[in-house]
């Protein structure tokens, strides 16, 4: 089985990587350098039209969505435990995945580029402000789901990795985190891991590589 990961640097492409890496999974990396539009080159388009990552590619096969992605990472390496064994948490874990995806990462991109949201003069600042505030509201969520946990669940599972990125993009961001503790000490948690301690060295690498090419 051949299995290839378009990532590219800071996105939420580190969460298959994390997981894939947690499995033991033999796999390929092409990262994407999106300054210089290589997510909407022809050859990218044919693969995922939405010109995004993570994007899955297996035998040839494009997946993509990361809750997609991780619920087939978590079904081909059960050994890695990527998903709970019980059914309810199962459920609850692909549930977490769901909200990273659309309850923090809307978000978040609206923070990165607000006028993609709204090019009205002057709305820049309310764009900003309102996606602060919908954040706070569910970091308040997460820190209460993980108030006293080490995971989400009595083990590291894809939901984990998901969160990471959205709490390290607001990290990026330098939002004022302070009222998060929990998540805070995940995060750090979470920096103790191999698999993603690999991943940050991956990730340095690849940027450094892009400058070098600017």
């Amino acid at each position: 089985m051949e299995i290839r990961l378009f990532y590219a640097p800071v996105t939420c492409s580190l969460a298959p990587y994390i997981t894939l890496t947690e499995a033991g999974a033999e796999f390929e990396v092409t990262p994407l350098n999106f300054r210089k539009g290589q997510n909407k080159t022809p050859e990218y388009l044919r693969l995922n039209p939405k010109h995004k990552v993570p994007v899955l590619v297996v035998d040839g096969r494009p997946l993509t969505e990361n809750v997609a992605i991780q619920m087939w990472i978590a079904r081909h390496f059960p050994e890695a435990r990527l998903l709970p064994a019980d059914e309810w948490d199962e459920l609850r874990a692909i549930a977490i995945l769901s909200w990273c995806a659309s309850g923090f990462h809307p978000f978040l991109s609206r923070i990165n580029n607000p006028k993609r949201v709204c090019d009205l003069p002057g709305a820049e600042e309310s764009v900003i402000r309102q996606s602060v505030a919908m954040l706070d509201e569910n970091f308040g969520i997460a820190e209460e789901m993980l108030a006293g946990r080490e995971y989400f669940f009595d083990h590291f599972t894809a939901a984990d990795a998901h969160f990471f990125w959205c709490y390290r993009r607001a990290r990026l961001f330098e939002l004022d985190l302070s009222a998060f503790p929990a998540c805070a000490a995940h995060f750090e948690r979470m920096q103790g891991r191999e698999s993603v301690r690999k991943l940050l060295a991956f990730e340095k690498e690849v940027k450094d590589r892009f400058a070098r090419a600017a």
